[in-house]
């Protein structure tokens, strides 16, 4: 065995003798040569003295490196964003619209306390009335200035005052609607979920202050009256405001003035017939989409009528000549319950034209 200096195959043929020992740490044959592992010290290691002599490379890694795993999570959490801003309206709130209230309506007859009033004139008679100045048909129902909310845009609030005049016009313009059996042109601009207790207005109608068909609609029976003139007057406001961050609300506050006379008669003179609407409209963002409005708050006077006729089907005015019938509205049981309370009130003489 070799000693400690010996090269690795062994002292090679020819080599120095033991003689010469101080040779050996110097001298390298040719496989000590190839065996060795040699490295080219960089320029910086020539100059640091505590450099190794052997430069460990860096370990290989494996994987994604740092910046594509970055730059992966950007564009995870940019299509995430556009997939959520795609779906959500900028206005849209986390809370979600309440269920549709029932329609709450009360119709209140206004008798005269004489006779009523007539000409063959309806101009004279409008011009000597307090409608004077009143617009005709759905000029009488402007758009207010509009300004968006908290949480709906000025768009949407357009829609909702839109909606809302459509259906006013509809319900108190339209004559087929007004002295006609027309329906439909009210019915669809309901909300969906209204439409059992709208139909149940009209196929059993009942004054318990949930299914009158007048508390819908402007409502005349056709069989006694007929319209002396099909431009009807308007006056009247609309209000907008949201009530909470999912629901609009429209406030309508309107007075019709109607010319009738006797169905089939058209020679005969014709009277002035009043009807004060208070409607309270409710939007959320589907019935905006939709076109559609839930009607949660009916308030309506009409006159001349007798308080002693029924008011809540269909509306039976006084006309030219005629005066109230005797007694009041129907008796009203404190007892029982889901009723409303029989109204009646008294139409002033101001309200009748001066002829």
């Amino acid at each position: 065995m070799g000693g400690p200096g010996d090269p690795p195959e062994g002292t090679p043929e020819g080599g120095p003798a033991g003689g010469e020992e101080e040779y050996r740490s110097v001298v390298f044959d040719e496989s000590f040569v190839r065996a060795a592992r040699l490295q080219e010290l960089s320029a910086q290691e020539r100059i640091d003295d505590h450099a190794p002599a052997v430069r460990r490379l860096p370990p290989m890694r494996r994987g994604l490196s740092r910046q594509a795993l970055i730059l992966v999570l950007l564009v995870a959490v940019a299509f995430g964003t556009a997939i959520y801003m795609g779906v959500r309206h900028p206005y849209q709130d986390a809370a979600q619209p309440g269920p549709v209230e029932p329609l709450r309506m009360t119709v209140i007859p206004l008798a005269p306390q004489g006779e009523v009033p007539g000409s063959t004139d309806t101009e004279s008679l409008y011009a000597h009335s307090p409608a004077a100045q009143y617009r005709i048909g759905a000029e009488g129902v402007p758009l207010p200035a509009s300004r968006p909310t908290a949480h709906f845009s000025d768009g949407q609030v357009v829609n909702a005052l839109t909606i809302a005049k459509d259906y006013i016009v509809r319900s108190a313009l339209y004559p087929e609607v007004v002295v006609g059996e027309q329906v439909r042109p009210v019915r669809v601009l309901l909300d969906p979920d209204q439409l059992d207790q709208f139909d149940q207005s009209f196929d059993h109608p009942a004054a318990d202050g949930r299914h009158a068909p007048t508390g819908w609609m402007v409502r005349f029976d056709p069989n006694s009256v007929e319209l002396a003139d099909r431009k009807i007057r308007v006056q009247g406001t609309l209000t907008a405001a949201e009530s909470d961050a999912s629901t609009l609300e429209v406030t309508a506050d309107h007075t019709f003035v109607y010319a009738l006379r006797p169905a089939g008669a058209p020679e005969a003179e014709a009277s002035l017939f009043t009807v004060r609407r208070e409607l309270h409209f409710r939007f959320d963002r589907d019935d905006l989409r939709m076109r559609q409005t839930q009607l949660i708050v009916s308030y309506v006077q009409a006159g001349p009528l007798s308080c002693a006729d029924d008011s809540a089907d269909r509306l039976r005015p006084l006309l030219a000549g005629q005066t109230a019938k005797a007694g009041g509205p129907a008796g009203t049981d404190p007892y029982a319950t889901g009723n409303a309370t029989a109204l009646c009130g008294s139409l002033a003489t101001s309200a009748q034209p001066k002829v």
